[in-house]
């Protein structure tokens, strides 16, 4: 499994063995879709709250006497079935994260991977080290790898990719730790550097 490795004008410089571990794994979507799944769940604020009966404003007394009236029995005026009234079994603030085996996030990093290898949308670059953080910098690199939308992983955040790219729309910068499945399926192309694809074939889970 060979890649060409491109420079930052886009000429091809160089060929790199590419790991049958990482992209050439079979393409489970089953997977892909549970890690995507706990993504999303993660990334869920958990802040929707509603008022109970004893949280809302108004008084305690009984509205009228129990009997003797000829209408229904009723308490205080804060009752769930009162306009006003607090809510009963709302929802509350609370965490949607949930576990997830490291070999299964890692299983569906890798498909996610071998199925952008397979659709010809992973790039290799020798070094994404910017030099600058000006925006029009950013569209002159990025037209040479004809890309639509993509995230560009190196190895570690490049400060000042992370600003050139930032008010471009469809295209994010990531540090290798970053690299994730819903970004990835998300994006039309994978931009890696060299150090950050070295880095990858390091860690042994995800």
């Amino acid at each position: 499994m060979k890649c060409s490795v491109l420079n930052f004008s886009g000429d091809v410089v160089s060929e790199i063995e590419l790991p049958n571990s990482i992209f050439g794994v079979p393409i489970r979507k089953d997977i892909m879709h549970q890690v995507v799944c706990w993504q999303l769940a993660k990334r869920r604020s958990g802040s929707h709250s509603t008022k109970t009966e004893g949280e809302v404003r108004g008084s305690t007394r009984k509205i009228y006497q129990q009997k003797g009236t000829g209408r229904a029995r009723h308490g205080i005026i804060r009752a769930a079935q009162f306009r006003g009234g607090g809510v009963i079994f709302g929802p509350r603030p609370r965490s949607y994260e949930y576990k997830m085996n490291k070999k299964v996030v890692f299983l569906g990093l890798c498909s996610a991977l071998s199925y952008k290898f397979i659709n010809s949308s992973i790039v290799l670059v020798d070094s994404l080290s910017f030099d600058s953080y000006k925006t029009s910098d950013f569209l002159k690199f990025i037209k040479n790898y004809n890309a639509k939308s993509a995230i560009l992983v190196d190895s570690v955040q490049n400060n000042n990719l992370r600003r050139a790219s930032a008010n471009v729309k469809d295209f994010l910068s990531l540090p290798i730790v970053g690299l994730n499945v819903y970004d990835i399926l998300h994006y039309d192309k994978v931009i890696f550097s060299i150090d950050a694809l070295n880095k990858l074939k390091d860690r042994v889970l995800w």
